[in-house]
């Protein structure tokens, strides 16, 4: 309640960055299962929903249509590929290409040759799959704020993520000090193009660049950037031994589950083996750094409803891989159609909620339009009283 007896309005906020790749890394972990068109198309439209409902006006915003063309180039290029380099599979021919002679030392590789139906439906499928992982991690960079998520970033790493944001920032901001210096170059009537102008501006820019980098410097010793609290040595080896021992788990469960020959106990125990473990290394690293959250963002009700609504989907993908393998890889050869299975149709639609169940986004207000944004502008201030009244 407020001072007047009037009830508090709750103030908009965006939603925690790592909710948003918990969510994305879920639809990535159930196209990864699956070669079925029908479901990776429903990826993407699910993707791309939450991203129109609930991405900013921010820069990073644009992220997911950059990360469709790339996948639409990987999609291509993987079509092409088989047309050009690859081994003809089924029977249902569509044309024939020119085919090149190869010395025996390239054995196992062909140019041109038959083009089958079977072949382009599974080249196309393969990279529909890559096409659609690399959408959803466009639409977690469009949802996600990289500054936001780098300062949420456990203590252990608390020193990479500095240098990551630090990274980020130069490009922009060199930028910016280039076209001061051109603009200001205009206005003292000297040349902002050619050989001699990029070398002139260069001094300026390496002088900008150097300054920025002193006050970065005097900022973070000011805050106590760097500091190190006292872990006994048997904590830091522990710490070591546990984050390499993640690291080769993580990599071989990563494997297990991509790999559809490899082993049960190789797949998912494994990753969560190494997750655990880096988890754990992560907590144990995290007592060395000293440091201090301004405004931490919380982890609420919508951060875990978006995170679980990811995770429904990419189980509902494992389970639907274990109930119904046909259905998820359907055959290239014979060529069969598609069909939509129950279970991670169910999945992809939960991952459907964030869309309504996650706050609105933060979008700024809209200029004034009107008579009452002319009576605004054509209002005396007070600097136009004091005129008057002398």
């Amino acid at each position: 309640m407020s001072v007047l007896g009037t009830p508090r309005r709750s103030q908009p906020r965006q939603l925690h960055p790592g909710a948003w790749w918990c969510w994305a890394l879920g639809l990535a972990a159930a196209a990864t299962r699956t070669h079925n068109v029908l479901l990776l198309g429903l990826i993407l439209a699910v993707a791309g929903y939450v991203v129109v409902s609930r991405r900013t006006e921010a820069p990073w915003a644009r992220a997911f249509g950059v990360f469709l063309k790339l996948g639409l180039a990987v999609l291509a290029f993987r079509v092409v590929a088989q047309v050009v380099f690859g081994v003809a599979q089924g029977d249902t021919l569509l044309f024939t290409l020119p085919e090149a002679d190869l010395p025996d030392w390239v054995a196992g590789v062909t140019i041109g040759g038959a083009v089958t139906l079977e072949s382009v439906v599974a080249a196309l499928a393969d990279g529909l799959r890559l096409a659609t992982i690399l959408a959803c991690v466009g639409a977690a960079n469009a949802l996600a704020n990289p500054k936001r998520l780098l300062a949420s970033l456990p203590a252990a790493l608390y020193e990479v993520g500095v240098a990551v944001v630090v990274a980020l920032s130069f490009a922009p901001a060199m930028m910016t000090s280039v076209r001061q210096i051109r603009a200001a170059r205009r206005l003292r009537g000297r040349a902002d193009r050619g050989v001699r102008s990029l070398i002139s501006v260069g001094m300026p820019v390496l002088e900008d660049a150097l300054e920025r980098s002193i006050a970065l410097a005097a900022a973070m010793d000011s805050r106590g950037y760097g500091r190190r609290a006292a872990v006994p040595a048997a904590t830091r080896r522990l710490t070591a031994g546990l984050t390499l021992a993640g690291l080769l788990a993580m990599c071989f469960g990563v494997y297990g589950v991509l790999d559809a020959q490899s082993p049960l106990w190789l797949g998912v125990p494994v990753l969560v083996v190494g997750l655990v473990a880096a988890a754990v290394a992560l907590r144990l690293g995290g007592r060395r750094a000293v440091r201090t959250r301004y405004r931490p963002d919380p982890w609420a009700a919508p951060e875990r409803l978006a995170a679980g609504c990811g995770l429904v989907a990419a189980v509902a993908a494992f389970v639907g891989a274990w109930l119904d393998p046909g259905a998820m890889t359907p055959s290239a050869v014979p060529l069969t159609a598609p069909a939509l299975p129950l279970v991670p149709t169910l999945g992809l639609l939960v991952a459907l909620l964030p869309a309504w169940l996650t706050p609105p986004p933060v979008l700024p207000a809209p200029p004034m339009t009107g008579p009452s944004a002319r009576v605004g502008r054509d209002a005396p201030t007070p600097a136009d009283t004091e005129r008057v009244r002398a």
